[in-house]
């Protein structure tokens, strides 16, 4: 390695990258007076009495399309319309159906319904100005009872899903729109016993509990279409809305 010493730091035993006249750029300089090197502002580490580093304009690559367009026409999603709705989750479910059973007769002190929202499970879809609605929303019910000639309260669980179902009138709507869905919202949870269903015997029985969840949310339905530059609009599909004389069965996938 070659000693520095007392030398310009940037001067070593093989020699400097700036000569004697680079400090001043004379006529001697290694640029010479011919430089393509702007004298003026020389570099700042030669000594140079501008204070100012060297400018250099960056300047970002311009972007191109992979192929050229040959249509001025736009694809854009048409908002057909937009409303909230409520949706009705409920079951009966016969005292039999929790663990332990729950004894023929018995009063019902409480019950309290736990839904679990991050497990719904729905299936929309669309007919001429209609959106209909399927779904499932877990539940975890606990009943407080008390069995007949019983002083001490007991309790019985059941693990199980409420059904729902809607359909909401949506004029305008047709099948192949799109139906834009935010999460379900709880609005009210209600439980009343005594409500008569078949029981496992296949007779009606009281001997029962009702279960109704209520359920918020906004139903937005839009429709692709095509917007040339001068506004004008049409659709993707024209036939999008032509109906059948026979309507069709729609077979929604289980939930």
């Amino acid at each position: 390695m070659g000693d520095f010493g007392k030398k310009n730091p940037i001067q070593s035993n093989w020699g400097s990258v700036c000569s004697d006249s680079d400090w001043g750029f004379g006529n001697n300089s290694r640029f010479g007076n011919d430089s393509r090197f702007d004298h003026k502002k020389p570099c700042k580490v030669c000594k140079s009495h501008d204070a100012s580093a060297c400018k250099c304009n960056f300047r970002s690559p311009a972007r191109e399309l992979a192929a050229p367009l040959n249509s001025d026409c736009v694809l854009v999603n048409s908002v057909v319309g937009s409303k909230a709705v409520q949706k009705v989750a409920e079951a009966t479910f016969p005292f039999t159906a929790f663990t332990p059973a729950i004894a023929a007769g018995s009063t019902i002190v409480s019950v309290a319904v736990v839904p679990t929202l991050s497990g719904i499970t729905r299936n929309t879809t669309i007919i001429r100005d209609k959106v209909v609605n399927i779904g499932l929303i877990p539940v975890s019910i606990t009943v407080t009872f008390l069995a007949p000639g019983a002083t001490t309260p007991a309790t019985a669980v059941l693990a199980t899903s409420l059904p729902f179902q809607e359909h909401t009138d949506f004029p305008g709507a047709c099948p192949e729109d799109t139906v834009i869905e935010p999460s379900l919202v709880v609005e009210g949870i209600f439980a009343q016993p005594g409500v008569p269903v078949i029981g496992t015997t296949g007779l009606v029985t009281t001997d029962a509990i009702l279960v109704k969840i209520v359920l918020r949310t906004t139903i937005t339905v839009t429709r692709q279409v095509i917007v040339d530059s001068h506004g004008g609009i049409c659709d993707v599909n024209e036939r999008r809305c032509e109906t059948t004389t026979t309507p069709t069965t729609n077979t929604l996938p289980a939930p």
